[in-house]
């Protein structure tokens, strides 16, 4: 089984993702690709595509719920590590639920967690 996550994407063409603008300016630490951000007001920016009225980030890569993942994933924004899809950690997450019947996918559940990850897919690596 792949990590649930690749194989969705509904978060990422869904929300829009807005997030402090240092995190795509290097030179503060930052690790945001600039290149993929714009301006959405004088304290945040956002990742090109999800201000839109069909959103879908510039960074998603795949087709949703069939095989998606972020482009830049060790390089995205600290709202988007905030997201946790339901029930990874034994919890219905509001995000990813909103997300995926926004696109026709069922909510994930407790079972969709009990096969264990294809050795060729390992889960996404955790983010403190």
């Amino acid at each position: 089984m792949k990590h649930p996550c690749l194989r969705c994407g509904a978060c990422c063409a869904f929300f829009r993702v807005s997030f402090h603008w240092s995190e795509a300016d290097a030179s503060l630490g930052g690790c945001v690709p600039p290149e993929l951000t714009e301006k959405l007001d004088p304290h945040r920016s956002v990742m090109l595509g999800t201000d839109a009225a069909q959103p879908r980030c510039v960074a998603l890569q795949g087709t949703i719920g069939v095989e998606a993942h972020c482009g830049i994933y060790a390089r995205r924004p600290s709202v988007c590590r905030e997201v946790s899809p339901s029930w990874e950690f034994g919890t219905i997450s509001p995000q990813c639920d909103k997300g995926r019947l926004a696109h026709g996918l069922p909510v994930l559940t407790p079972q969709d967690w009990l096969e264990p990850f294809d050795t060729d897919t390992p889960p996404l690596p955790q983010v403190a």
